[in-house]
């Protein structure tokens, strides 16, 4: 979120002075009105000991599993309420702290960057070549977290006498979970360690502050060879007008090697080189000539508005939610609502082709016909259903509202609330 240059002064006089806890709770609860507003309610000392001590508050994470497209599971660790507050303010302190020293490779999580400028990089090269770190969040321990806060800008070290401060901080972001780590042979082991919980809202701004130094070391590689290199999270992303990344090549050789000193792992079943003349892409965006988004997925927004506006919302919806659960592997809790899918998917090719995009605004002008004729039909129903409901009463009222046919109109939009009158 935007901050203003005086609220960010204030953090960053407010943290280089800090001392003591108390100095740390005073900062979040400032933090909590920015992001909350005035009437928020301050934390109390208790909240920030409880949520900071692991064995005290053993339901801090709720632990669920998303399906990626590959068929494999994403373990996702959900903070509770309470510790999800703490961690969004003390994210932002961080990131306040942490921002003039975003090194320019890191695009991802970084205020005011977003993947197009990560994949802007990459256009117009002959070599695209991408990799990913394995289990980017808990490869990260809380040990490590606590020493990287022990420097500049944050200087939470023993000389500053604030070690205790750089401990509670890893504390609350950090959770007790059972990970994989390489092991002397070379196989992988299971082990239980304290890390980066993917779910957090400070483990993202965390990862970009332990990634500082592999963005330096991989940089400097990428100028000795005469690369590009951007981050975003754990995809990495090198591109040339020259062939470096043949096996056992001077380049990959030193990039293996600096991935491993930095206590990263690459997974090579995410590793490929991507050459001109066939599709490249970069964290989802096509890169061949400017950034553009892949041709299927206009053809898709096309053709979900042409069933609404030919079939209506729900004879449509039932082709879109199809397509829609083929691609995303899962549906989250409830139905997916199709004006909004596709109201996002018109943001973010907005996002990625700008607002001026002829193909952007022809969509836009569709979905907004198809849209405001959803609405008039409802408005229409919904005056129906309230006539008949003064007429014949609410049994036939209500037999209406989940019975009644109309063209256009998704009935099961409305609730049973809409029929509340003032």
């Amino acid at each position: 979120m935007n901050i203003t240059e005086e609220q960010s002064q204030y953090i960053l006089s407010n943290f280089s002075s800090m001392k003591s806890k108390e100095d740390l709770l005073s900062l979040l609860n400032y933090a909590k009105v920015i992001i909350y507003g005035e009437k928020a309610v301050p934390f109390a000392l208790k909240h920030i000991n409880y949520h900071s001590n692991s064995k005290a508050s053993k339901n801090r994470y709720t632990v669920f599993f998303i399906k990626k497209k590959s068929g494999a599971e994403r373990t996702i660790h959900a903070p509770s309420k309470g510790l999800k507050v703490i961690q969004k303010c003390l994210n932002l302190i961080l990131q306040t702290v942490y921002a003039q020293h975003q090194h320019k490779a890191a695009t991802g999580f970084v205020p005011g960057k977003s993947i197009v400028d990560n994949a802007k990089l990459h256009t117009n090269s002959l070599y695209v070549y991408n990799l990913d770190l394995k289990d980017f969040f808990p490869s990260i321990d809380q040990a490590r977290v606590w020493g990287r806060l022990k420097f500049p800008p944050f200087n939470l070290n023993e000389k500053s006498n604030k070690l205790k401060l750089a401990n509670l901080i890893a504390s609350l972001c950090c959770h007790e979970m059972e990970v994989e780590r390489i092991q002397p042979d070379a196989s992988w082991q299971k082990v239980v360690r304290n890390v980066l919980p993917q779910g957090a809202p400070t483990s993202p701004t965390l990862t970009n502050i332990i990634c500082q130094q592999l963005d330096f070391y991989l940089s400097a590689v990428a100028k000795r060879f005469s690369l590009k290199y951007s981050r975003y999270a754990d995809d990495i992303t090198f591109s040339s007008q020259h062939n470096v990344y043949q096996e056992g090549s001077e380049f990959l050789k030193e990039l293996h090697r600096i991935i491993a000193a930095q206590n990263f792992h690459i997974k090579p079943s995410k590793t490929r080189l991507q050459k001109q003349g066939y599709r490249q892409e970069v964290t989802g965006i096509v890169v061949n000539d400017d950034v553009n988004v892949p041709k299927r997925y206009i053809k898709q927004l096309r053709m979900w508005l042409y069933y609404w506006e030919q079939y209506g919302y729900d004879r449509a919806y039932s082709f879109f939610v199809q397509q829609y659960k083929a691609d995303k592997g899962y549906v989250k809790k409830g139905k997916p609502d199709m004006a909004n899918v596709i109201k996002g998917k018109l943001d973010y090719l907005k996002m990625v082709k700008g607002a001026d995009n002829t193909a952007y605004l022809k969509l836009v002008e569709r979905y907004n016909r198809v849209t405001n004729q959803l609405q008039y039909d409802k408005a229409a129903l919904f005056s129906h259903i309230l006539e008949v409901w003064e007429k014949e009463g609410i049994e036939q009222a209500m037999a209406l509202f989940y019975n009644e046919p109309t063209k256009g109109t998704k009935i099961s939009s409305f609730s049973e609330d809409d029929l509340l009158l003032d």
